[in-house]
């Protein structure tokens, strides 16, 4: 089986990802921090441990996205669920702090969603 993009444990903070393609990358355990995925393809990418922290998953297809353990606390994931990329409750609740993650109603999973951050004038 052929995977994607190896970028395992790799600090991808100031690297500009948008013209990578990363449906089924191992991006296990990589720092995201703060990065802009938006409307990006993550299929079956493997974001186990990953730190998400601020990063902007909204619109990016998750569908069957592996989140075991990533940091999702401060993640715009508004979207994610549009065209078809079906992110699960299920799948989200395999992250750590889901909880704090911006994200649309039908991903309430049974916790409060935060107020995302007033854009600044």
């Amino acid at each position: 089986l052929t995977r994607g993009l190896d970028l395992a444990g790799a600090d991808l903070r100031k690297v500009d990802l948008s013209r990578r393609d990363l449906r089924g990358a191992n991006l296990r355990g990589a720092d995201l921090s703060g990065v802009d995925l938006l409307l990006r393809d993550l299929r079956e990418a493997n974001l186990t441990g990953a730190n998400l922290n601020r990063a902007n998953l909204s619109a990016a297809n998750l569908t069957g996205a592996d989140l075991g353990r990533a940091d999702l606390s401060g993640a715009q994931l508004l979207g994610a669920i549009l065209h078809g990329a079906n992110l699960t409750c299920s799948q989200l609740r395999q992250a750590r702090n889901w909880q704090h993650a911006f994200r649309d109603k039908n991903l309430a999973c049974g916790s409060n969603i935060p107020k995302p951050p007033a854009k600044a004038k």
